[in-house]
């Protein structure tokens, strides 16, 4: 299993997501490899893979530079289906810790809705504590 930063968009890259996003929002958008070359493009968003034989999971991290400092946010963390209970997710998470630790973050949050039992025990066994906290939600031009 390897874990690595996806620095370019090959077309498994986009084979990956097409397969990947409906598992983990059936209501969104597959994005377009041009989409993902402007995520890979960016300076604080970085995708990474988990790779065996094929790409089976992947993990969004954000940096937001802030005047009360570096902080990160994991976002769309999937691990497909057929290759769940292997620690894809532990390796993801692992892999975005030393990251961004490497980049000098000290905080890292995320979210995971409760019904995601595996996840939110991969969550906290990966030394993430609950906060105390109200996430909210604007949503502007939706596409309905």
């Amino acid at each position: 299993m390897n874990v690595y930063r996806c620095i370019k968009i090959t077309d498994e890259v986009v084979q990956a997501f097409q397969k990947l996003i409906p598992q983990l929002d059936p209501d969104c958008s597959i994005p377009s490899r041009e989409y993902l070359n402007e995520l890979i493009l960016s300076d604080y968003l970085f995708l990474f893979l988990a790779e065996d034989e094929e790409i089976t999971g992947s993990l969004t991290l954000i940096i937001n530079q802030m005047p009360t400092g570096k902080k990160a946010w994991i976002e769309d963390v999937v691990v497909d289906k057929n290759n769940r209970g292997k620690g894809i997710g532990k390796k993801l998470i692992e892999f975005a810790i030393e990251f961004a630790r490497d980049k000098g973050i000290s905080k890292i949050d995320l979210t995971s809705r409760p019904e995601r039992v595996a996840a939110n025990e991969l969550y906290q066994k990966s030394g993430f504590k609950r906060r105390n906290t109200n996430v909210y939600r604007l949503e502007i031009n939706a596409i309905h």
